[in-house]
């Protein structure tokens, strides 16, 4: 199986992501976060995450993890404002809220995982924004988070940890496609001319 001759590496594949995650936000494309509104935008959206995130915890105690429904917010955010918001806002977002909750040890992976999430969520949905493209890329982005988790989990926790966490994952993303991915469609349509402003 693919993800059992990758599980050893997990490590290294996260670091790689790690390392693309920020060169792509500090480096590629650092002139956002020099803009007033670059600034605004990914604090507030990152606040939000942050804050859904926190709104409703389900303690997952066998790998000392918790069941979110941050990835609403997330995929909303990345549908809304395009990829480097999304991947600014999911990754700091949700890893805040894992610092602030005490759960400062699955920080450093949600960073990466939830803002490649976030990054592929806006990246897809901004070349193209109708209904079956969202959910696409919705379901692309929640597809990777669990995968995401999934290897880390077999890393941290063995096969027993990380396949008692996939449920829960699964959960999350599907929230994150009906909510995020649906409201965010729905809100785009209606204020279109007012987000490609704010796109940055």
């Amino acid at each position: 199986m693919a993800i059992e001759t990758m599980a050893p590496y997990a490590k290294w594949i996260i670091i790689a992501v790690a390392i693309l995650y920020f060169a792509y936000l500090f480096i590629l494309k650092k002139k956002i976060f020099e803009a007033a509104v670059g600034v605004a935008l990914s604090g507030v959206m990152a606040a939000l995450v942050a804050v859904v995130t926190m709104a409703i915890q389900i303690p997952t105690p066998l790998t000392s993890g918790y069941i979110n429904v941050g990835d609403s917010m997330v995929m909303l955010v990345a549908v809304l404002f395009g990829p480097t918001i999304g991947a600014f806002a999911g990754g700091f977002g949700s890893g805040m809220a894992d610092i602030i909750t005490g759960y400062a040890h699955w920080a450093p992976f949600t960073l990466v995982i939830k803002g490649v999430e976030g990054f592929v969520v806006g990246y897809i949905t901004s070349k193209k924004d109708d209904f079956t493209t969202v959910l696409l890329a919705t379901i692309l982005g929640g597809a990777l988070m669990v995968l995401g988790y999934f290897m880390i989990e077999i890393y941290v926790y063995g096969w027993g940890g990380a396949v008692a966490e996939v449920p829960g994952n699964i959960l999350q993303a599907v929230t994150g496609i009906v909510v995020g991915g649906g409201v965010g469609h729905v809100i785009k349509r209606r204020i279109k001319d007012v987000l490609i402003s704010l796109r940055v």
